[in-house]
């Protein structure tokens, strides 16, 4: 499954409660809410670099899929996961959420479980 390129948001379901519950403060939820995430994607076989862009900020995060690396939470909080497949999915076990992303009708779908809130998020391919 090739996840290379430029993703912008399309949709989110449950982003203001789940974003609560994992504790994001409420000023940044609110702002979260009125701008386009822009997401980049370069793989290159199992390695990759995901970068989420923010209006002012951009969180990167490089891993190998299979080797444990050093990656950041959407809350700036540093740890260390190994990222595996799930199918032909990828798979995050952050500290307080279970995250997969995979490529389904040429869209890039995020989807984020915790304590019984599933966060989605879809966004088209623009690059």
């Amino acid at each position: 499954m090739a996840f290379s390129g430029k993703y912008e948001v399309e949709s989110q379901e449950n982003y203001e409660s789940f974003m609560k519950l994992i504790g994001i403060p409420e000023a940044q939820i609110e702002k979260g809410k009125s701008f386009k995430y822009t997401t980049e994607v370069v793989q290159n076989g199992n390695e990759f670099t995901w970068s989420q862009i923010y209006p002012g900020h951009t969180t990167t995060n490089k891993f190998v899929v299979g080797q444990e690396s050093d990656m950041q939470t959407m809350g700036g909080k540093q740890f260390k996961t190994t990222v595996k497949w799930e199918g032909d999915k990828i798979a995050v076990d952050f500290p307080n959420y279970h995250h997969t992303s995979e490529i389904a009708g040429g869209k890039l779908v995020e989807t984020s479980v915790s304590g019984g809130i599933t966060f989605k998020r879809i966004s088209k391919k623009v690059a």
